[in-house]
């Protein structure tokens, strides 16, 4: 059935509303404001009438929304942090807009890129042509620290290996869209885009409703649907069950979030075990059957009997059933390869070889440190790239190279001599801005980026929007949470905009 799309109002507006006088874009690309300082044509609406917010208004309403996602237990937890405590995720109120146009780029992209690495990753645990080949030397993907030997000539569900992906996405200094990484493993993020969605939503109800925005909100809808879609065959009616390694990981309120908008169970562990190479839960009245494990553990605590012996997260005798066929898990085991910042270098080459088109969405510029003319480059020009860990995330494992101290950068130039697989240089981007309320500063350019979901299942869906994550230190360039980043709101608007 159609969807409905709202009539939007007229987008003519003054250059800039006064909040935004002192505003400086500087010499990054500004999302909502253009290099002669009037407004992007999409912002306009939404600021014509954000333009009506008075400062106390937007401070108590800033507060209402910190209030909200406490009562709501909208946080999360930093590993290895002295104080031990959830923290809210910071939002900042003014969303990140983007028209119809891009979004259609991005989207198609998006959907290329996953279609190409599930390709991919089927063919090096069958066939390996890519190797055979030589598009892709044997050793690197061979060496992927999560390239699964025990998975070889294993068939998996509908021969999909990635079905949730969260891709991160920037902007270079000209505007042009580019792809960071790729998150093909356990993404998350997604439940922020859903409540970030709601509390802009409840904040500016006017606004949001004459804005023309495309929503997000059936995103678990159409997540239970994909794990429908690869239960076992001949199961009619799977029981779905989302496995979180605990209360302590900190992605903890997703997990839970996502069980409760699917409205299945949230299980550990422990609550699960195999009988005969088939997965049961343990209810209150007796075992109930599992056919689908939307997991949100690593490969590595998955299963004790088969990976890590120490991992008391996981279930014995899980990789069996479903090396049998008896459960399916969301995502498969081994897709760890896929977003091996190392194996990112060769994606264009993934794209072209199984699908004969060239990327639509671009790499950033990528050095590997195993190959001995980048190895030099990379250890001579510290001071001008990004070094990053191959199987690192969250802003671990990585050498800012123009903000480092010679001393970082000698200790990185000793990691990468020591162990060149391990590393990739990058050229540091100029990210893109948007203005954010920073304290002390009233609305001040911040670096962003943005990771959007994409589901891969009986058809490929991608949420319109993402989570646009925002660095709220003055000058930094890291976003994630982890390192005292934030979130907006992500709006796509309907292409009559």
């Amino acid at each position: 059935m159609a969807t409905k799309r709202p009539t939007p109002a007229t987008a003519s507006a003054p250059a800039r509303p006064d909040q935004f006088n002192a505003y400086d874009r500087g010499a990054f690309f500004d999302e909502m404001m253009a290099p002669d300082g009037t407004v992007r044509p999409h912002y306009r609406h939404f600021l014509k009438h954000f333009g009506a917010v008075s400062t106390e208004d937007f401070e108590a309403k800033r507060r209402a929304v910190d209030l909200a996602f406490l009562r709501q237990g909208v946080t999360f937890n930093v590993y290895g942090d002295s104080q031990g405590a959830e923290r809210i995720f910071p939002f900042d109120l003014v969303p990140r807009i983007i028209p119809a146009h891009e979004w259609e780029k991005l989207e198609a992209g998006l959907v290329q890129r996953i279609t190409a690495l599930n390709l991919f990753l089927h063919d090096i645990y069958h066939e390996q042509n890519i190797i055979k080949d030589g598009t892709i030397p044997a050793h690197y993907v061979m060496s992927a620290k999560h390239f699964r030997r025990e998975f070889v000539n294993c068939n998996v569900p509908k021969d999909i290996y990635i079905h949730i992906c969260g891709t991160d996405i920037i902007r270079d200094d000209q505007g042009n869209y580019l792809v960071l990484e790729d998150n093909a493993r356990c993404p998350s993020g997604v439940s922020y885009v859903l409540e970030n969605r709601r509390a802009l939503k409840r904040t500016f109800p006017e606004i949001f409703e004459a804005g023309g925005v495309r929503p997000v909100e059936n995103y678990s809808t159409e997540l239970l649907k994909m794990l429908n879609y690869i239960a076992p065959n001949g199961v009619a009616e799977p029981t779905v069950v989302l496995l979180t390694p605990g209360a302590y990981n900190s992605a903890y309120f997703e997990h839970t979030y996502l069980a409760r908008q699917m409205g299945i169970e949230i299980v550990e562990g422990r609550d699960l075990l195999v009988r005969d190479q088939h997965v049961f839960m343990r209810t209150t009245k007796g075992l109930q059957p599992v056919h689908v494990i939307y997991r949100r553990i690593d490969d590595d605590f998955i299963d004790p009997t088969v990976f890590r012996k120490d991992s008391a997260l996981g279930v014995p005798g899980l990789v069996n059933a479903y090396r049998a066929g008896n459960v399916s898990l969301a995502n498969s085991i081994g897709t760890g390869v896929a977003d091996d910042k190392v194996m990112y270098y060769f994606v264009p080459r993934i794209i072209k070889y199984y699908l004969d088109q060239e990327p639509l969405l671009p790499n950033v510029e990528t050095y590997l440190a195993s190959e001995d003319k980048d190895r030099q480059y990379m250890v001579e020009n510290l001071d001008k790239l990004v070094v990053k860990a191959a199987n690192e995330a969250g802003g671990y494992g990585m050498l800012m190279g123009p903000h480092a101290t010679q001393a970082e950068r000698d200790e990185f130039r000793t990691r990468i001599l020591a162990d060149p697989r391990n590393y990739i240089g990058q050229p540091m981007i100029s990210l893109s801005r948007h203005p954010t309320h920073c304290e002390g500063e009233g609305f001040a350019g911040r670096h962003i980026d943005l990771r959007p979901f994409i589901l891969y299942g009986e058809k490929t869906v991608v949420i319109p929007g993402g989570l646009t994550r925002v660095a709220l230190r003055k000058g930094s360039l890291v976003v994630n949470s982890s390192q005292g980043g934030g979130s907006k709101e992500t709006w796509v608007l309907y292409g009559n905009q």
